[in-house]
């Protein structure tokens, strides 16, 4: 390990190469403007290639919306000593757009480097997990090392717009792909201390709520019923969901579901006129005890008593809705040999954790198999100006490279 975290260590200059090179290359899906991610697939094909990689196949989603036909995932597999078990770290090719120009200081798809930050767009979200992944095979390669069991990469497309042509597309007609006794590491979530290792996630519902009544002018209230009277009972009965669905797990953060009334719609646009349509809209997120059908019951027993207390009448339109995968167990193989490798790495105290929202491993968990999503990370996907940093990407690589050879 010592010979093998020396030569990450002085992979800086292959950290920012591998950097500029992909962010050169625009790989935007077709609902985000852009036309698919095969030129940036192409480069990944011929940096495996130079590795002398033999075990690489690209698997073709079908897709009539971009020029090619198809949104490119590439599997590569390093043979380890024993090739029954592989360690699979999964990273997404795809970015999403650089947003308003304005706000950039230069060109979002030409790398600056200042220092140990890298900006451009792409650097952070999910290129980092591209680099580390890359540095440790290519750590290995030149080492002439064989890990312990197999190291598989998984480049993805996709993501960015529901996975529906990379992950989600490799579980549904590729799940052979993963064997039961598979590590699966997804570097795409972390904060800046290395500290968070997501192994579950709640259930999570956008809704939205329309109250139709009847507008009238507001001196002859009698001659209407007033939509924003029981909108604002409702926004507040909401808020009692969290001492009904009250259940407390620490592994989260908040450690219990919540329940929060978000958007707000127009109504009137002068005083004196009594609105007699009112929309507003509820983000859910919920602990998997609970499913979010017995939340939307509630939501809408709630919704009855409002409708016959104030004569209006309410419909219910869900926006997003998303049940939690099962979670990966924390003393499985994957979360114990991470959590040890990121300790002896970055010298902190990692813990498993569950987040609010979901991520890319549900469809693996939802399969069955098991994965951690993890990587050292400071938070600026989807941000003008987004950056990455280069001890970040070698240290993410040697954690890789610890799991592997541990």
């Amino acid at each position: 390990m010592e010979a093998l975290f020396g030569e990450l260590d002085r992979q800086e200059e292959t950290v920012v190469e591998l950097q500029r090179s992909l962010t050169a290359i625009p790989a935007l899906g077709p609902r985000n403007g852009g036309e698919g991610e095969k030129d940036k697939a192409d480069y990944l094909l011929s940096l495996l290639k130079d590795m002398s990689i033999e075990d690489v196949r690209e698997f073709r989603a079908p897709d009539p919306d971009v020029p090619c036909g198809y949104r490119p995932n590439i599997a590569a597999v390093i043979p380890g000593e024993n090739t029954d078990k592989t360690l699979w770290v999964i990273s997404h090719i795809d970015v999403v757009p650089p947003g308003d120009l304005a706000l950039w200081d230069q060109d979002p798809y030409t790398l600056v480097q200042d220092g140990d930050t890298l900006i451009g767009r792409g650097v952070e979200d999910n290129q980092q997990g591209i680099v580390s992944t890359l540095l440790a095979a290519r750590a290995l390669r030149d080492l002439n090392l064989t890990p312990k069991i197999n190291f598989g990469m998984l480049f993805v497309a996709d993501e960015e717009t529901g996975s529906i042509f990379g992950l989600d597309y490799l579980v549904r007609e590729h799940a052979d792909l993963f064997g039961p006794d598979d590590l699966i590491l997804v570097p795409d979530f972390g904060v800046p201390s290395s500290e968070m290792v997501e192994v579950a996630e709640k259930s999570m519902f956008w809704l939205k709520i329309t109250v139709e009544g009847k507008q009238c002018h507001a001196s002859t209230p009698h001659q209407g019923v007033n939509t924003l009277v029981p909108t604002a009972e409702f926004i507040l009965r909401i808020k009692e969901l969290e001492n009904i669905f009250d259940a407390h797990n620490d592994i989260y953060d908040p450690p219990r579901s919540t329940f929060e009334p978000t958007k707000k719609e127009a109504n009137v646009e002068n005083v004196n006129t009594i609105p007699g349509r009112d929309v507003f809209y509820v983000d859910s997120r919920i602990l998997p005890e609970y499913s979010v059908t017995e939340v939307l019951d509630k939501i809408r027993d709630f919704g009855s008593e409002i409708e016959e207390k104030y004569g209006v009448t309410i419909q219910y339109d869900p926006v997003m809705q998303e049940e939690a995968a099962p979670s990966t167990p924390v003393d499985s193989e994957i979360v114990r040999k991470s959590i040890v490798s990121i300790k002896k790495v970055y010298g902190n105290d990692p813990r498993p954790v569950g987040v609010g929202g979901g991520t890319v491993a549900a469809f693996l968990r939802r399969k069955g198999f098991k994965a951690v999503v993890w990587a050292t990370l400071n938070h600026n996907a989807h941000q003008p100006n987004e950056w990455a940093s280069i001890k970040n990407a070698i240290g993410d690589a040697k954690v890789i490279a610890d799991i592997l050879m541990s």
